[in-house]
């Protein structure tokens, strides 16, 4: 007897998601239902797929095999569904969307409400993570990278870059005074990133020709708690353009050390899972954040 695609679905997702409990909510299903398909998988090809304790599941050797090829069939079905939506220009289903918390809220979410009303069989899953999930395990469609990319099983595709500049408010150093140099910095609170520590190398030469790498006087996880800290005059702080276009517009922060300040930037990316098929809902979003970012959120 042969395998469903209901009962491969089952297994792609209890392995992506971790547990038969998670992809039961993940499918919208009992988890006596999942249990039940990954029974009859089992049953029919007549080898055990996990191993299951009871803290975690265990992929099994004959499972790993069978993952490759339950992948490559549910991309194959979802590709040809896709391909008959097309025929109709009704591009339909769920696109999860992963960034960094600041990128999403200050760059991605003003522009929902028009992706949005141009596809409106486009359900959207926006997901934030400070640091870098994996796009498989966590089902994630589309990421937005900013910085380097060391992952070699992503496809990407550059956005643009976004320059780095030393900030603070007004208020901030109206109290604490002005810096005329580098090494004023030294008097002053220095707002940086308590995890991701090569953010708080910032965009200033010193003498011996290296960049400045900060101790943070104050530090918090995310650029978007920086942000807040920085505008309720708490400090200097380093972020990316993208972040303060608003504040700088309207005076709420304003920059500090900008002679000194060298051009540094970061590169922005849309990555996907190289092995993944480019569903037509992802490049309409890809294409979408190409055509709008450079210019308003990134240089070219």
């Amino acid at each position: 007897m042969k395998s469903t695609l209901e009962e491969q679905q089952a297994f792609v997702t209890v392995v992506d998601s971790g547990s038969i409990t998670s992809a039961a909510e993940r499918l919208g299903i009992s988890v006596s239902g999942v249990s039940r398909a990954l029974n009859r998988l089992e049953q029919k090809l007549g080898a055990t797929l996990l191993r299951r304790t009871t803290r975690r599941l265990e992929l099994t050797e004959e499972g790993e095999t069978l993952l490759e090829h339950c992948r490559r069939i549910l991309a194959a079905v979802e590709e040809a569904e896709e391909a008959m939506l097309d025929r109709h220009n009704q591009p339909q289903g769920r696109l999860r969307i992963n960034a960094a918390p600041s990128f999403m809220q200050f760059v991605i979410v003003p522009l929902i409400g028009e992706f949005r009303a141009s596809y409106p069989g486009i359900t959207l899953e926006l997901d934030t993570h400070d640091r870098f999930v994996d796009l498989l395990e966590q089902r994630v469609d589309l990421a937005i990278r900013i910085g380097e990319l060391e992952d070699s099983s992503l496809h990407a595709r550059l956005l643009g870059y976004s320059p780095l500049r030393l900030l603070a408010s007004p208020a901030y150093l109206e109290r604490a005074g002005v810096p005329q140099s580098i090494e004023d910095l030294q008097a002053h609170s220095l707002l940086g990133f308590s995890q991701l520590d090569h953010l708080n190398q910032w965009p200033l030469i010193l003498a011996d020709g290296k960049r400045l790498h900060i101790t943070p006087t104050l530090s918090a996880s995310s650029g978007s708690t920086l942000i807040e800290l920085a505008i309720a005059g708490e400090g200097v702080v380093c972020l990316a353009d993208f972040m303060t276009i608003a504040p700088r517009q309207n005076g709420v922060l304003v920059d500090v050390l900008p002679d000194c300040t060298t051009l540094q930037t970061q590169a922005v990316n849309a990555v996907y899972y190289r092995q993944a098929t480019l569903s037509q809902r992802t490049r309409l979003f890809m294409e979408f954040l190409a055509e709008r970012l450079p210019g308003k959120y990134l240089s070219a």
